[in-house]
């Protein structure tokens, strides 16, 4: 506790209010451009998640709407009628904002807001929103807030342009014009933002360097971990896998912070388990790279096991969506299994075609229970590669035969007047042990 306490302390958070300013009832319109190469059905479902992203920040959905356009217009995002509707709309419903399904670059948001008189938010904002309200740790609290730095320091303009505009953006003094009061505490923010990244980026760094060294302790334990797209139900499994109790909660990003566990497999072999933050489509990269302490436990993982709602129509989607977010840190290459979660809430005729379509998949109801065993098997056979091993050792070794129990897991076991026989799951890596005193040997 100490130590974790010493990684902090160079740097404390304050209280902040990052999340939305909180009435007695928030609502808001979304709205989305419909690209060229988008469907309709995309476009609805990706407005859907959108939906419930503002459902679990608080707010409210009155209406949704779309603009169909080859790209978004660079000034205001929206072509000009289309914002004017969506203003009458807005007021008339007396809408707090409109959320729009994409990141806005600072120009757009602050066009929007100065033409139109709307409050804007955008999908990143809102999932930034909802990263605060879930940090619970000090670490996933320093996370999110370089997250919410980074965000905030190219936007710093629209917060105080209001100044400018209230005071005039020029005086006259000396003949000279002199800057007005929101470009001057631009200029401070920037510098107090800068010095807040560089203190964040240092704490995270020490936290970075304490993993590093954990993990160096504990080599000889092999790494598992469960990542997926945010509610794929990787929490309920980790609870199914090790009764370690973690958050479950039907809402995006429930989980914020790695939690690890060991886990115990049918061999004596050591094996950590590790829950990971959720992954979601455009997911804001800055938010990736503020949460690089936390994903190195992904990037570290000796197998990843791959979490996915199958009962979710877009599972295809979110599958394409995670691969994408572990290219991106640098992890596609590690071996995986997909998981195909939820396989209570669909026909099993569809569970075995799903199966069969995803080769090499397992199919499991972590609420239910269903097919743990088979999860942990395909586990052990891509993680420890185990063999079964026929072995007969002469009774000088029977300090090895405590040992056998210790790393794998004896079958048969038989003391006879010229040897002890034993039958053994091994995992391939302990081979070694016994090598000289193999009998016959296959492949779990």
């Amino acid at each position: 506790m100490t130590q974790d306490y010493d990684l902090f302390k160079e740097y404390e958070l304050e209280d902040e209010d990052w999340e939305l300013p909180e009435s007695e009832e928030q609502s808001a319109f979304i709205a989305a451009v419909i690209r060229q190469k988008e469907s309709d059905e995309e476009s609805r479902e990706s407005l859907d998640e959108l939906e419930r992203l503002a459902d679990t920040a608080g707010i409210a959905i009155l209406g949704r709407y779309t603009q169909k356009r080859a790209q978004p217009d660079t000034s205001t995002y929206f072509g000009k009628g289309f914002l004017e509707e969506l203003a009458h709309k807005l007021f008339g419903a007396k809408a707090d904002y409109l959320i729009i399904n994409d990141e806005l670059s600072p120009v757009q948001a602050r066009n929007i807001e100065k033409n139109f008189a709307i409050q804007v938010i955008d999908r990143t904002e809102l999932i930034l929103s909802i990263f605060h309200r879930h940090a619970k740790t000090k670490e996933a609290k320093l996370q999110v807030k370089l997250a919410e730095l980074e965000y905030q320091l190219p936007r710093l303009k629209r917060l105080w342009g209001h100044f400018d505009k209230e005071r005039g953006s020029g005086r006259a003094s000396g003949g000279m014009a002199t800057r007005g009061m929101g470009e001057k505490q631009i200029e401070i923010d920037r510098r107090l933002i800068r010095t807040q990244i560089r203190k964040i980026n240092d704490a995270i760094d020490r936290i970075s360097k304490h993993k590093e060294t954990q993990r160096k302790q504990r080599e000889q334990s092999l790494k598992l971990c469960l990542v997926g797209y945010t509610n794929a139900g990787k929490s309920t499994l980790f609870n199914r896998l090790t009764d370690a109790g973690v958050l479950v909660e039907d809402m995006l990003f429930a989980t914020l912070d790695s939690t690890s566990r060991q886990l115990k497999l049918s061999t004596g072999a050591p094996v950590v388990i590790s829950d990971t933050v959720g992954f979601i489509s455009k997911l804001p990269h800055h938010l990736v790279a503020s949460f690089r302490a936390t994903l190195m436990e992904v990037v570290d993982a000796d197998l990843l096991l791959h979490v996915v709602d199958i009962s979710d129509l877009r599972h295809d989607y979110y599958i394409e969506q995670v691969e994408s977010v572990l290219q991106s840190i640098g992890a596609s290459q590690i071996p995986q299994i997909l998981v195909l979660n939820k396989s209570d809430l669909i026909d099993d005729n569809l569970v075995k075609l799903l199966s069969l379509h995803h080769q090499g998949a397992v199919a499991i109801s972590a609420v239910e229970g269903s097919n743990i065993p088979q999860l942990l098997e395909a586990v052990e056979k891509q993680l420890l590669d185990n063999q079964i091993l026929s072995l007969k050792l002469p009774y000088a070794q029977t300090a090895l035969v405590s040992r056998l129990h210790e790393i794998g897991k004896i079958e048969t076991e038989d003391y006879r007047e010229d040897g002890i026989y034993l039958k053994v799951k091994l995992p391939a890596k302990e081979r070694h042990w016994v090598e000289e005193y193999i009998l016959e040997s296959e492949i779990d």
